[in-house]
């Protein structure tokens, strides 16, 4: 048999790797789901379903290596990232999933509760936190939805050579931003922003773009820190949000 690997776990979801099959374990049985029916939709490559009985879904492994991780230098080319920007404009392009995405509203709520979460436990200096949350206001702006992945990281991102191979983790597709979908795939990467652009071709807005890489910087930092991970690792999320006080 072979070694089971636990490739993450925290409270709302586990997954395992067994040979070139994964796990994915989800506390919300319908995360599960829709998350196989996001990858059946998808007009991108996507792991193979092997099953999928909620709580529990299991996948292939997608050939390739991640774009890279947050932190150190990306190993992939200048085309790979084109090419993820590239499957991104794919997506976007495709008919949106049948299921609703997150209300403007909700968003700006997070976000505010979210900043002053960080501010009463003194995560980062105020002005920090402050100057970032003026930079994301021109995120919450009207959008036209696409389909959206939904948590596009780099190491959700699978390339060989010049090739994109499949993007994997499809449990927050929803209708949602574009320009969401690139900052998430850029966020600590931002010097392959060009590249990623170059394959996504027309109608990105840079200054958008930006203000994700804050928004969201400043909203997942808590639930990192409550599950574990490290938001203050380097390129990770307290480092995204000092560097936008480098630009001012």
């Amino acid at each position: 048999m072979d070694e089971v690997e636990v490739v993450v776990a925290h409270s709302q979801r586990a997954t395992l790797r067994v040979g070139d099959m994964f796990l994915k374990v989800d506390g919300d049985p319908g995360h599960a789901e829709r998350e196989a029916r996001a990858m059946a939709l998808a007009p991108v490559p996507t792991p193979a379903i092997l099953w999928c009985e909620p709580p529990v879904l299991a996948i292939a492994a997608v050939p390739g290596q991640a774009l890279g991780v947050l932190g150190e230098p990306s190993p992939a080319s200048s085309a790979a990232w084109a090419a993820a920007g590239a499957a991104a404009r794919t997506l976007h392009d495709a008919p949106l999933p049948p299921w609703p995405g997150r209300p403007l509203d909700d968003i700006r709520a997070e976000l505010d509760a979210e900043c002053a979460w960080l501010l009463d436990h003194n995560v980062l200096p105020p002005e920090v936190i402050r100057h970032n949350r003026e930079i994301a206001e021109a995120a919450l702006r009207p959008w036209s939805p696409v389909f959206v992945h939904g948590d596009l990281q780099l190491t959700h991102v699978f390339v060989d050579g010049d090739e994109l191979t499949g993007i994997i983790d499809w449990s927050e597709a929803a209708p949602g931003d574009a320009m969401f979908d690139i900052a998430i795939l850029t966020l600590g990467h931002e010097e392959r922003l060009d590249d990623v652009l170059a394959g996504y071709g027309p109608g990105a807005d840079r200054a958008v773009i930006r203000a994700w890489w804050s928004l969201r910087s400043l909203t997942a930092s808590r639930w990192l820190i409550e599950h574990s991970f490290d938001p203050d690792a380097p390129g990770a999320e307290l480092d995204v949000l000092r560097a936008r006080m480098r630009e001012s």
